[in-house]
């Protein structure tokens, strides 16, 4: 893992309880989260449908003021990016092959204020980062298959970070490297290990009786895999 930088924990509202959206997200900040994760499903490019960008919108009239980060899981993608955009997104991710022009989705990303992301499934090549990367501030990978919460982490995406990493390290840009899909507290070491510095967990955090204490034990396992 990048030693310079900190590590970002970022549970997915997915596995909230959307009855009291507002008081769970207050409560894994208060428990030490950093980011707050969307999982935006259209039931077109991926098989289920989740949250829009009123959602995102409500979450900042509530009073949340953490970054937003928010993983597109939709095709096409500009007319949600920059309606996430509006409604107070700090982070957007997209998935490369759902975009018609990937160079001009970045571009609108970023023109609206956000920082953009590409995100590259399980079988997906990295050959979409070698005329992208210079322009992107989050490379996020896929270690289940996109489409629902609560699947199993898909180790050898482990040798995937470890690719994005040396790009990035060779590039000499301040990029993220996050993973999403399946990270609990007994896999989030190897993620760490790999080269991930954010983390977007779901269910494990938001299962979990004690919010803090299962934040604190990824932080310990992220801490234990830095050496």
């Amino acid at each position: 893992m990048n030693q310079s930088r900190p590590a970002w924990i970022a549970p997915s509202i997915l596995a909230a309880d959307f009855a009291r959206l507002g008081a769970e997200v207050d409560a894994v900040l208060a428990a030490g989260a950093d980011l707050i994760h969307f999982d935006v499903m259209d039931n077109h490019y991926v098989p289920n449908l989740t949250v829009g960008p009123p959602v995102c919108a409500a979450l900042r009239k509530y009073g949340v003021t953490a970054p937003i980060d928010v993983h597109l899981m939709v095709r096409p993608v500009d007319r949600l990016a920059t309606d996430f955009a509006k409604a107070g997104a700090t982070w957007i991710t997209f998935h490369p092959e759902a975009s018609e022009h990937v160079d001009r989705t970045i571009a609108l990303i970023r023109e609206h204020g956000c920082r953009p992301g590409l995100v590259l499934n399980p079988a997906t090549p990295l050959g979409w980062l070698d005329h992208t990367l210079d322009q992107l501030d989050m490379v996020l990978l896929m270690s289940v298959n996109p489409g629902f919460g609560g699947q199993q982490f898909i180790s050898s995406v482990l040798d995937k970070l470890r690719a994005v990493r040396e790009r990035i390290a060779a590039s000499g840009r301040d990029i993220r490297l996050e993973i999403d899909g399946g990270i609990k507290v007994d896999n989030i070491g190897a993620a760490a290990a790999a080269g991930a510095d954010t983390f977007v967990a779901g269910s494990a955090i938001f299962g979990s009786a004690d919010y803090a204490a299962t934040v604190c034990a990824m932080r310990g396992a992220i801490a234990t895999a830095a050496g």
